[in-house]
């Protein structure tokens, strides 16, 4: 079975060729979604929410595609690539959790994105309090690595080295 999505518009950041691992709060740049015209209609009431689900289509990877991984910051470690948070996944599609600052026609502008200039928008979504965050969520395997500060790192968006 073939599935095929259409873009609903673009992303829109300051990055070329590197981005961040994670969305970046405080990130400086101009950071849109634009929506193409016909779904512009659909951004009603979307200002109403503090932050949005943005998902994309990850259109350029170099690197193919292995169901085990081993990511770089967690030493000796190798999962299964569907218990990581790698971008080379057989549908590469990506999520992020940004900021919502002002919805303006049909662009949506944001906190910082961890996406590439230019990259195709799927789909947009309200996150909503108490329904997306999960208080009993854990830290699945990366309990294991005995170094939960990296994995601090990355959620506040801090720069790093593997």
């Amino acid at each position: 079975m073939d599935i095929i999505f259409h873009p609903i518009g673009v992303i829109h950041t300051p990055y070329q060729g590197k981005a961040p691992y994670q969305p970046v709060e405080t990130d400086e740049g101009d950071f849109w979604l634009e929506v193409l015209p016909e779904y512009e209609p659909g951004l009603q009431d979307l200002e109403s929410f503090q932050y949005i689900y943005v998902l994309y289509y990850i259109d350029r990877l170099v690197r193919g595609v292995s169901m085990k991984v081993e990511p770089l910051w967690a030493g000796e470690i190798e999962v299964g690539l569907f218990a990581s948070r790698s971008p080379l996944r057989p549908n590469p599609i990506g999520l992020s959790v940004v900021k919502l600052i002002k919805v303006n026609g049909n662009r949506v502008i944001t906190t910082g994105l961890d996406v590439f200039d230019d990259t195709p928008l799927l789909d947009i979504k309200p996150y909503i309090k108490d329904l997306d965050s999960k208080a009993d969520a854990n830290y699945g395997w990366v309990e294991k690595t005995g170094d939960l500060r990296h994995l601090a790192l990355h959620i506040l968006g801090i720069p790093h080295e593997y």
